[in-house]
């Protein structure tokens, strides 16, 4: 059974030129991705804060949180898995 819904899945990465999304290369995506992260480690542990889903299996909140505190330097991490 075909669906007749039109195709909306992202495929490729979109990154913004000039206030313009355009396609990018996965290289290129993820080195901006890495360029932010950089731009806001050097302004201190207090810059940077993550939010891990409850709905996410353990390993990824654990690496989540490994990130954030390894990697950027913060201990700003909650979830919602308290609720």
């Amino acid at each position: 059974m075909g669906s007749t819904m039109p195709r909306t899945r992202l495929t490729t990465p979109l990154v913004r030129k000039d206030g313009v999304l355009v396609e990018a290369t996965w290289d290129e995506a993820l080195d901006r991705v890495v360029a932010g992260f950089a731009n806001a480690q050097p302004s201190g542990a207090t810059s940077f804060g993550m939010f891990s889903c409850s709905k996410s299996t353990n390993e990824m909140n654990y690496a989540a949180q490994k990130f954030a505190r390894k990697v950027m330097g913060s201990n700003n991490i909650d979830s919602c898995n308290r609720t």
